[in-house]
Order: C-alpha cells, then structure tokens, then sequence
C-alpha cells in the first residue's frame, strides 16, 4: 500500500513541476505572440518528455542515490522525501513564493541525511557549487547577448521583429523555448522520480519515461495560469532577446544535466532576464526587488524542506522527542520574531503618519 502511496505523490510532484516549470518555458514566445496559448503548451509537453526521455537518467542517479545512501531510502523515507518536497511547493504556492523544484527535492533528502547522520557531503557541496556559478554565468551570458543584441538591432531595425523578420524570429522563439522545456525535462523529472529509482520502486528507465509523461501532462493541462503570468512578465523583451534568454537558461541546464546535477532553471532563466535587462538600462535595474527575490528563494527552498523532512523522519521513522522540541522551538521563534518586526514596523509607521516620526 505504502508503495503505491509513494508512487502517487511522486506523479502528483510531477504535474506540478510541468505546471509551474515546463509551461514557463514558452512564457516568451507566447508573450511575444509567436504562437498560441494551446500550442505553447504542447511544444512545452513535447520539450519537456522528450528532455526526460533522452537526457534525464543522470540526474535521477544523483537523486536517488547520490546525496544518501540509498539503504535509507525505505518506503516511509521516500515518501517523506516526497510530501516534504510536494508540500513545501504547496504552501509556498499559496503564500505566492516562487521556490525551486531542484532545491526543495534536494533539501528534502539533505534533511532525510542528517536525520540519520549518513550524507554525502562532497557531492552536496559540488551541487550547491552549481546552484551558485550557474545564475552568475546566465547574467554574464545574457549581458555579452544583450550588448549584442542591442547593438544589432540599431543596425538592423528589422532585427526587432518587423515585417517578414518577425515570422523567422518568431520561430526562433519557439525552438529556444522547446530547447528550454527539453532542458526543464532532463533535470526536473528526476526531483520527482529520483527518490522513487533510489529505493528500487521502479527502474531508471521506467521512471525517466512515467516521469516525463506525468510532467507532461502537468504542462498541458495545469500551466495555462502559469504561461499568462509568465508571457506578460516578459512582454518587454523584443523577439531576439527573448530567444538569448531561453536559450541561455536551456544551454546551462543541459551541461548541468550532462553531468548529473540538479539546478534551478527558473534561477538560470530570471538570471538572463537580469543580464538582459542590463545591457539595455544598465545597473539601475540591480535596485529592483528582483536580486532579493533570486536571494531568498535561493535560501528558503532547499532548507524549508530540509526542516520538514527533517522533523517527519524524527517523529515517524526514527521518533526522538528532544530533536522534535528543538526543532518547534526554533520554528515559533522564527515566526514569532518575524511577526514582531511586522508589528514594530507597523508601528512606526503609524507614528511617522501621524506626524510623531521624523
């Protein structure tokens, strides 16, 4: 039955990844306008099945048995894994957080690993290592790009998408955007089945190919919400500078996936964005809110579901009262401290209204 259980949540965790992740990455050619709403998210289904297929096995083995060893990886330990990671995306979902697949599923088994004090903390160091170089190689891409770009286009006007150019650069949209989904399914589809290979409940083979499927159909049938929201954050970028950003975010995702490590896309696509953004108005965009956005999401993903899976180990699979205690206290401090600095922060707020303030 636990088996079962197991196997559920992971292709639940993979609909949403198609969701929220495979659907984003025709945001700029839908946005753009160079195709459909019902097309983009079947390119984006085709990408992202096709990427898990072809490409997808090595970051699975790093998942499933690359951080813990996998004789930890019962049947109770995998499903943790799983709810730990499915419900952190949940709640963030609902508080409007935008977190990391790759993250959350990582520190979701980093959790499980210092549970029972077995991780393997070289190859933990190496990924993170990648969660680091890869947005700053994005950036740095999508400037050198940018200035390109820009440049070209006061050459060339017709570069901006006019006339008969805008129907091959349109084109050129869509295939970086399938190049993106397929990168999205060689990295993504191993957060949900990863686990599942690890513990022996199915084989690589099997779970690449039911994983791209159900990550997939998560695309078509649940990312119409997310491609609206993203086609309209993006619809600033010309037709040539949206393909550098899609095309950027999927080159460095598949070396990533080359080498079996699991790494944010949406972290590598927001990086581009950002390079993008300066070589047309220079550092001034680096003012936003945006850069403690990419920061913090960076931060929260991978340790609220370290804590989750943590405290689930401890108190179903190796129960330890003392650990639970320690692990509550600190949570309620936190929210509490930061229900506290809302309330000051409200507070002299008021008083500034009111005339009391400086």
């Amino acid at each position: 039955m636990l088996i079962y259980v197991a196997i559920g949540i992971a292709l639940f965790f993979a609909m949403n990844i198609g969701a929220s992740g495979a659907a984003a990455t025709m945001g700029a050619a839908y946005g753009g306008g160079a195709i459909k709403k019902r097309r983009a998210l079947l390119v984006a289904a085709l990408g992202v099945f096709l990427g898990a297929a072809i490409g997808g096995g090595e970051v699975v083995k790093t998942v499933g048995s690359g951080i813990i060893p996998t004789n930890l990886l019962g049947v109770e330990v995998v499903i943790i894994i799983l709810f730990s990671a499915t419900f952190t995306l949940f709640i963030a979902n609902l508080m409007g957080i935008p977190l990391s697949t790759s993250e959350v599923t990582i520190g979701s088994v980093v959790g499980v690993g210092i549970a029972f004090q077995s991780l393997y903390l070289s190859k933990l160091f190496y990924i993170v290592s990648f969660w680091i170089i890869v947005p700053i190689v994005a950036f740095l891409m999508a400037l050198l790009l940018g200035k390109l770009i820009l440049s070209a286009e006061k050459r060339w006007p017709q570069l901006k998408g006019k006339g008969k150019w805008g129907i091959w650069l349109g084109a050129l949209l869509i295939f970086t955007g399938f190049l993106e989904a397929f990168s999205a399914g060689m990295n993504n589809v191993a957060n949900a089945v990863g686990p599942l290979v690890g513990a022996g409940l199915m084989d690589v083979t099997t779970g690449i190919v039911v994983g791209g499927v159900f990550v997939a159909l998560g695309a078509i049938f649940l990312g119409g919400k997310v491609l609206e929201t993203n086609g309209k954050k993006i619809t600033k970028l010309t037709l040539l500078q949206g393909s550098a950003v899609s095309a950027t975010g999927a080159t460095l995702v598949i070396i990533a996936s080359i080498f079996g490590i699991p790494v944010p896309l949406t972290q590598a696509t927001t990086s581009a964005i950002l390079g993008i953004g300066t070589a047309k108005n220079g550092f001034r965009i680096w003012q936003k809110d945006v850069i403690k956005q990419i920061i913090k999401v960076w931060i929260v993903s991978p340790v609220a579901s370290l804590v989750v899976s943590f405290s689930l180990v401890k108190a179903i699979v190796d129960p330890n009262p003392y650990t639970l205690v320690a692990v509550l206290s600190v949570f309620i401090a936190t929210v509490g401290m930061f229900s506290l600095y809302k309330t000051i922060s409200r507070e002299k707020s008021a008083i500034h209204d009111q005339g009391g303030g400086i």
